[in-house]
This record gives structure tokens, sequence and C-alpha cells, in this order.
């Protein structure tokens, strides 16, 4: 899948940031499989940018190209299809469903678009450290395991391109580098891209390409 960002900018960041950011009211092309950095301090409008992307807000002037087409003018059931199988997230806030177990939320990715190839739930969940909490219910689980629940739920349908917004803000270098790993073995089977954006640059993250906020 090919992005196209043209003259994006939102309506309520000041120009002082706009006029500093290598993203804002500018003309650019996020390739296929392409992994992109985005180092963007807090104010910058990073989140903001990520909810442009998948289609949840619209406050923002330009236009946001997938495949060519201005996501302003998806139907409702080409987003829908579009955040099944073309576009997978890790939202800052993670959105998972405090009251339902570690599998149930992982599962609810499967359930709605599943994956091609059967991804090992289990394995993958030792690997990140959260092996014994798979029968616990997330909401009682510390706010790094939630972000590794999240990064297993994200890689459990399809896509084109995985948006990654702060995911390991609240885990050490060790735990980071151990979910990174994961996400990059999953991104090449599929030769997806991946759009990283955090506060700082992330050295165990290698991109293609770093832009600044």
């Amino acid at each position: 899948m090919k992005i196209a960002l043209q003259q994006l900018c939102p309506v309520f960041l000041e120009k002082e940031k706009i006029n500093q950011s290598q993203l804002w009211d500018t003309d650019l092309v996020f390739k296929p499989g392409e992994k992109i950095q985005l180092v963007a301090p807090s104010g910058s409008g990073k989140t903001s940018f990520i909810h442009f992307l998948y289609g949840l807000r619209k406050d923002f002037s330009g236009s946001i190209l997938l495949n060519d087409k201005n996501i302003n003018q998806f139907s409702p059931e080409e987003t829908a299809q579009c955040r099944s199988s073309q576009v997978s997230i890790v939202f800052q806030d993670l959105r998972l469903f405090p009251h339902h177990t570690v599998t149930e939320n992982i599962e609810v990715k499967k359930n709605l678009q599943a994956f091609e190839r059967a991804l090992p739930i289990a394995d993958m969940a030792e690997r990140l450290g959260i092996g014994s909490k798979l029968t616990q219910a997330a909401g009682i689980c510390s706010y790094g395991e939630q972000q590794r629940i999240a990064i297993i739920r994200a890689l459990q349908q399809p896509f084109d391109y995985l948006i990654l917004d702060e995911p390991f803000s609240h885990l050490d270098e060790p735990n980071s580098r151990k979910g990174m790993e994961l996400i990059d073995e999953e991104v090449r089977k599929r030769n997806a891209g991946i759009i990283f954006a955090d506060l700082n640059e992330v050295p165990y993250f290698k991109a293609d390409r770093m832009l600044r906020l």
C-alpha cells in the first residue's frame, strides 16, 4: 500500500510548529514496505497524525491518499475494510477491554479478520514475557504488560502498514527490543511497512527514513 500526503496540516496546530516540521504542509510518499520513524515531541501533532491516517479525525487541511484514493472519499465500508486488512495499529492509549482476558483481547482481531497464517499467540506471549497472563483480565495487568498485549493483538490481522504510537513507552530496553524483534519478523513475512512514532529516536528500530515533526 502506498500512502501519499499532500500539504497535510492540522487545523489546530500553531504555525511555528508547522514550519519546523518535516511532515506537515509538505508532499510526501510512503512506499510499500517502507519503515518510517517519526520523532515527535509532545504537542507536535504525532497522535493526531496517526488518527488522521486511521480515519478517526478529519480536522486537517490537505489530503491523505491510500493507494491514490483520498481517505475523505472512503465509504464507511471502505474505511472498515482498510482497518481490517490494510492498516493495523497500536494506539498510545492501547484500547484494550479491561474486563476481558488477555487472550480474549488478542483474539478480537483474529476473530474480526483472521490472518491467513496461523499465529501462535501463546508463543508470542512467552517471547514478550506475558505468557503467564493469558487467562488474567487485561485491566489488572501493568501498563507495560498491556502494551505487549496490544502489540500481539495488532499482529493478528493482515496489514500492509503497521502503525505504532509510542508502543514501548512503559517498557525497559530489553523488553522493548524483544517487542521490536517480534514486530520486525512479522512485518518482513508480509512485506509490510511500519510507521513508528515516538518522542525520541529509537535506535533499535532500523528505519528507512526518519522524519521530525
